[in-house]
């Protein structure tokens, strides 16, 4: 284990992954704001809907969610220059973080893995080589690190690569429909959009979605495959970029080959005035039990989380419980229409509500289909009411249909949520049963 995960190898890959890492994070970040995105899903709103617990993480008032992002934005271009490396990088991944709890209206799994990514990377040495941080203290600098640099990559690759292609393996999926879903509304797309309508290309992205997910770290990883699996992911992953618009993550995801491929090869492509290290020395530092440990809980945790739906009653895209933290990534195609009903306690009289009153379009969605928004909602109403001098019961009348079949009712209409608490590892019995 130690040889394993203790001998040194050139330290090229991490370096250039930090640059791009950096770069990328500045511009999603920034992105982010000229997109609109921060706009829409910050600003616009009244409040969000965060991770059930994290309530009181809410979007700054006005407009400083603008100038939150910008710093966000900053501390990328730190990274990416190596200055003050450690300390931009955790003020990045905290920023992130908080962004990523404060809301689920826009839930991807790709923020997730820029949320864990940027803590594993506050850890690791990749400021010790091409950094103004070395400019300033050449001690730092370094041309080699500890193997476990590289695997700790590898690993969590594959947990989310295996746990993507898993999750795809469900009917729905292997004949086609979900993709007809989602590739419906892209017919507009210049030049490509009629091609996404054929069914050939749906059967091409439902099974080439499995195989690509399940064998792409195994080819990667095997030398005579490397390469063909490398022009592969360029084709997946900008297929990605171009249909599903989803920001920098397609880039990042090319950008972890640098792990796959020899040290050499990245030196000499893009460091090439850096000495390459080639003694393999075993280099065993003081916390070696200490660090194997904390490696060895972070991938039980990673190997487990995705597991969790099974120990819940009903099917997971019915019940979104155990969805989240998962690498269900485009899965299903979820629609409702959903009606609110609050019940004045002390005179037994309706209350009418408006959701355009509440919640902006995009929160509306979320509060039509998925029950713990549903259920956040209900206990909204229950708390402006309240502030208002009024005790309420709130009850939810939801129809909802999955990947384009048959709508059914999703909560049990004679039980008022105002009332109910969330259990975050318990089945809620107000969803109603999906067959």
């Amino acid at each position: 284990m130690n040889k394993f995960l203790f001998k040194h190898i050139d330290n090229s890959g991490l370096i250039v992954f930090r640059i791009v890492f950096g770069l990328l994070c500045a511009l999603e970040s920034v992105g982010a704001i000229f997109t609109g995105w921060v706009r829409r899903v910050l600003i616009e709103p009244e409040f969000t809907f965060s991770f059930i617990g994290f309530e009181w993480l809410q979007p700054l008032p006005g407009n400083w969610m603008y100038a939150y992002y910008a710093i966000m934005g900053f501390f990328g271009l730190l990274i990416m220059v190596g200055y003050k490396y450690r300390l931009s990088m955790f003020m990045f991944a905290s920023m992130w973080t908080a962004t990523y709890l404060m809301q689920k209206s826009s839930y991807n799994n790709h923020y997730y893995l820029l949320f864990i990514l940027s803590y594993l990377m506050v850890f690791l040495p990749a400021n010790r080589y091409a950094s103004i941080d070395v400019k300033l203290n050449p001690s730092l600098k370094r041309i080699s690190m500890a193997s476990w640099c590289k695997w700790v990559f590898v690993i969590q690759l594959f947990i989310l690569y295996t746990y993507a292609s898993i999750a795809k393996l469900y009917p729905d999926w292997l004949d086609t429909s979900v993709i007809e879903l989602l590739m419906r509304n892209k017919a507009n797309y210049p030049v490509i959009g009629e091609t996404l309508q054929q069914k050939s290309v749906h059967y091409f992205i439902a099974y080439g979605g499995i195989l690509f997910d399940g064998l792409i770290i195994p080819l990667l990883l095997f030398k005579p495959t490397r390469k063909y699996a490398f022009f592969a992911s360029i084709f997946f992953h900008l297929f990605n970029s171009i249909v599903f618009q989803i920001g920098i993550f397609p880039y990042l995801s090319l950008a972890f080959s640098l792990f796959f491929f020899k040290p050499k090869t990245i030196r000499d492509l893009f460091l090439k005035k850096k000495p390459f290290y080639v003694s393999h020395e075993i280099v065993i530092p003081k916390y070696s039990n200490v660090l194997v440990t904390l490696l060895c809980v972070y991938f039980i945790i990673h190997i487990t989380l995705p597991l969790r739906h099974h120990f819940f009653k009903d099917d997971v895209l019915w019940t979104e419980e155990g969805h989240r933290l998962s690498w269900r990534m485009m899965l299903r195609a979820k629609s409702g229409r959903t009606t609110y009903r609050v019940i004045d306690e002390a005179t037994n009289q309706q209350i009418p509500i408006q959701l355009d009153d509440y919640l902006t379009k995009k929160q509306q969605r979320g509060a039509s289909t998925k029950p713990d928004i549903i259920w956040q909602f209900a206990q909204r109403l229950k708390e402006d009411f309240a502030k208002k001098g009024k005790s309420v019961k709130v009850y939810v009348r939801s129809y909802v249909n999955v990947n384009g079949k048959r709508s059914k009712q999703l909560i049990d209409p004679e039980v008022d949520l105002a009332k109910e608490e969330w259990h975050h590892f318990k089945h809620h019995d107000w969803i109603l049963p999906s067959k």
